[in-house]
């Protein structure tokens, strides 16, 4: 069979808005489109809601700064809480996308696994003061099955018989390095882009835009992959454009439907046997408190006080450095290298948890704007001047949950919808800092080792990984949700991204929410089949 094009038109079928029957799934994302085209192939009806455009293939630039501007959530939000971006990203606290696909169009790529020990923080991390860690209620081993449909799914490279990617400039400066500190466990990573055709997408091309959109389609995402398969089954109606302001209940305390705007202002209400939240960390609570009534007067599924709490970002820092000769580290895929050796947890080093080093090949604009706000004159122009002998890393690690850390909405100030704008309350745990600083030194002697003039140490900017604010628990004194995501108060409610991350992981989270989104709609379709919701 020839494979779809990936910008082909799919017939469109349409849904009554008093169809009770459909699941209504807010957000298209990694979590809400992988979902959305797994119940579809097992026979469900599913109405999308995404708040932005729909982009093809052919709509992407090859240019950082275009496609932040097309891509990113730009609506007012505000920045809280102790560390340097509330001052200097006061109405940015995080880079994520409005856009069909959701942030699954900007992701680097790296797919990796949890390990054993990180399903179990509480348990092997023992109290740390300040936070609020729990266990998983899911293991390792139950997740295993589906990491590797997952993988499957996404072509990741290095699973399954694919084979790796190649390396670039970027990353034979990274190897080298490392290999010269003595560390062992590093190679080109596996990355949820495609090394060989896979899934009727081509193989990468190494433009190096990967967080722009990819125009050859080799980088897996919801919006080529997963939407348009469950569309093709005549059981998915995508809704563009559509904002979802508020979720309905009725007498007997289920969800009954979304309460949405549509592009021109107007307000439907899309009626459902069941709704599905995959919104990101921070619309996803939002969206539940500002569905508040009188039954729930604390919002939805929110009678343990967790929705919007313990928001967790990973630990983050660049570390940059500048060589003799040229290495064009924005040239070939943006993320293909990472060093593993400091990832397991060992608190000889002064903290919690493991963190890594991946390859970042940032271009110009962007290393431009994170330089920005700490560096000025002479020393900034010399550094972009060189930008063609810079190679570039980034330092990832697990960030501690703390319940003060999480999103509120604004007393007073309101968006274009009449909706509370939320806040992002973000204060760091010393775990965290003694993380970073251990990173940043070893980062600076990897690059030293490699040879390198300058190293150049950048904090954390708004581009991070968002997890918890609905995490799951298995008492629902802890958490949000249960172990397959359904509310805790609402049996036809579900959590279906990273909000429902009991812990935040020392690595990129999305291959763990796909691996959840088609566990999800395995029990979810059975529940339906059962009428047991």
């Amino acid at each position: 069979m020839t494979p779809r094009g990936l910008d082909d038109e799919v017939a469109a079928v349409t849904f009554d808005h008093d169809d009770e029957s459909v699941v209504v799934i807010v957000g298209s994302g990694a979590g809400g489109g992988t979902l959305a085209n797994e119940l579809c192939q097992r026979g469900v009806n599913v109405v999308l809601l995404e708040a932005g455009r729909r982009f093809k293939t052919t709509d992407f630039v090859n240019d950082e700064a275009t496609m932040f501007e097309m891509l990113s959530w730009l609506d007012k939000r505000y920045t809280a809480g102790d560390t340097p971006l509330t001052t200097e990203w006061p109405t940015l606290p995080t880079w994520i996308c409005k856009t069909v696909g959701g942030s699954s169009v900007h992701w680097a790529g790296h797919a990796l696994r949890f390990r054993p020990h990180e399903f179990k923080p509480r348990t092997t991390y023992g109290a740390i003061a300040g936070a609020n860690l729990i266990d998983w209620p899911i293991s390792f081993e139950e997740m295993l099955p589906y990491y590797e449909r997952a993988e499957d799914k996404m072509g990741v490279s290095g699973r399954g018989g694919r084979p790796a990617l190649p390396g670039n400039n970027n990353y034979r400066v990274f190897a080298r390095g490392a290999e010269r500190v003595g560390y062992r466990d590093y190679d080109v990573s596996h990355m949820a882009i495609n090394s060989v055709p896979h899934g009727g997408r081509n193989a990468c091309d190494q433009i190096g835009f990967c967080m722009q959109g990819c125009k050859s389609g080799a980088k897996w995402s919801s919006l080529y992959a997963e939407i348009p398969a469950g569309e093709a089954t005549g059981r998915l109606e995508v809704r563009a454009e559509c904002m979802a302001l508020q979720i309905e209940h009725n007498a007997r305390g289920r969800v009954s439907g979304v309460l949405y705007a549509d592009k021109a202002g107007g307000h439907h209400v899309q009626k459902a046997r069941a709704v599905c939240v995959a919104g990101n960390s921070i619309e996803s609570p939002r969206l539940l408190l500002n569905s508040a009534s009188a039954t729930f007067p604390d919002g939805l599924a929110n009678s343990s006080g967790h929705v919007g709490k313990n928001y967790m970002r990973n630990m983050t820092g660049f570390v940059f450095a500048t060589f003799e000769r040229p290495v064009n580290m924005h040239r070939g895929v943006a993320a293909a290298g990472i060093v593993r050796d400091e990832s397991w947890h060992d608190p000889k080093r002064g903290f919690a948890g493991g963190w890594l080093m991946t390859t970042c090949g940032l271009g110009l604009p962007n290393l431009a704007s994170f330089l920005t706000p700490r560096a000025w004159g002479r020393s900034y122009a010399g550094l972009l001047e060189h930008f063609d002998h810079m190679a570039g890393l980034w330092t990832c690690g697990e960030d501690m949950p703390m319940t003060k850390n999480g999103i509120t909405l604004h007393s007073s100030e309101k968006d274009q919808h009449g909706l509370p704008v939320p806040i992002v309350h973000i204060n760091e745990h010393p775990n965290d800092r003694a993380m970073r600083n251990h990173s940043y030194r070893r980062a600076s002697e990897l690059y030293v080792a490699a040879g390198a003039r300058q190293t150049i140490e950048v904090p954390p900017v708004p581009g991070s990984h968002n997890l918890g604010t609905c995490r799951m628990s298995e008492k629902a004194s802890d958490g949000v949700c249960n172990r397959i995501g359904q509310a805790h108060d609402i049996p036809n409610l579900f959590i279906s991204d990273g909000s429902q991350f009991a812990s935040s992981f020392m690595g990129n989270p999305t291959l763990t929410i796909v691996a959840l989104a088609v566990r999800q709609a395995e029990h979810l379709a059975d529940l339906l089949r059962r009428n047991d919701t």
